[in-house]
């Protein structure tokens, strides 16, 4: 006699219910950016950015050196400049709901600067983004 295995209705279950979890509990993960300049001191990306998600452009900067910057989005996005000191994080910018924006950082420490941008939204929003080093 050749016995098949079974699964009962409450282990699948149970395995989904597991697999759920395990999903729910992965951190979300931002999108990194990493800022290569080109042969003219500038870097332009296009970036697509997910609902409930966010993504940094982020680069090694000297103190002193000065970045005129640009972005226009698609919609309504949390954008700031930040870098950290040890735990804590400074921010040269800081906008709320901001669909496009413009400025010039002059760099106050060596530091790995980030541009960010968190899209609220439960929609996707495009970036373009523009900057350049003096």
């Amino acid at each position: 006699m050749t016995r098949t295995a079974t699964t009962s209705p409450i282990r699948t279950a149970t395995a989904c219910v597991a697999i759920a979890l395990g999903v729910l509990a992965t951190p979300v993960q931002a999108q990194l950016v990493e800022i290569q300049w080109d042969a003219s001191d500038a870097f332009e990306r296009s970036l697509m950015l997910a609902p409930a998600k966010f993504v940094e452009v982020c680069g090694k900067l000297r103190k002193g050196q000065s970045i005129d910057w640009s972005f226009t989005g698609q919609s309504p996005l949390n954008f700031n400049i930040h870098y950290h000191e040890g735990k804590k994080v400074v921010f040269p910018a800081k906008h709320d709901h901001a669909e496009s924006l413009s400025g010039k950082l002059t760099v106050p420490a060596d530091q790995d600067y980030c541009w960010m941008w968190e899209n609220k939204s439960d929609a996707s929003a495009s970036i373009a983004l523009r900057m350049r080093r003096d």
